[in-house]
């Protein structure tokens, strides 16, 4: 129970600021906090990351659905560490968060935009996914061989 209500929590985080990227970004389009550098701008992304595949809505949900048991399961059924739980449990609300906003508006709120890196614009759902799938990798290269070889 306890990974679930950290999960709901990092939903929360992320919904609460999509809601705020909805009440004050969407009528401005774009605040500049470092010119040029860093803004936060309304972006409605009908696609998946770096706005690949747009307008498959169904097939994020599903995968986002499947993605979220499975991580679920995987959680409450095997042995991992610390790095391995919390790199699902970012994975899963990422994934809840994003969720969300496709059933809900039909879209995902994007709002992040990092000019002097690229040009693609994202959320705190999107965050929480990349980290923890960041992490899961380092866990299976780094934890996942030392239960092997044991």
């Amino acid at each position: 129970m306890l990974y679930e209500l950290i999960i709901l929590l990092l939903i929360g985080i992320d919904q609460l600021s999509k809601v705020w990227a909805l009440n004050s970004l969407k009528d401005i389009g774009s605040i500049p906090l470092i010119e040029n550098v860093f803004h936060l701008t309304y972006v409605e992304n009908r696609g998946a990351a770096f706005g690949m595949l747009q307008n498959n809505r169904t097939i994020f949900i599903i995968v986002a659905l499947a993605a979220s048991i499975f991580g679920l399961y995987y959680l409450h059924t095997k042995k991992m560490n610390l790095l391995g739980k919390a790199s699902i449990i970012l994975v899963i609300s990422g994934a809840i968060g994003n969720l969300i906003d496709r059933v809900r508006l039909g879209f995902v709120v994007d709002y992040f935009d990092f000019r002097f890196i690229w040009e693609y614009v994202f959320n705190v759902a999107d965050i929480f996914v990349v980290v923890g799938t960041i992490m899961l990798c380092i866990y299976i290269i780094f934890f996942e061989e030392e239960k092997q070889v044991k």
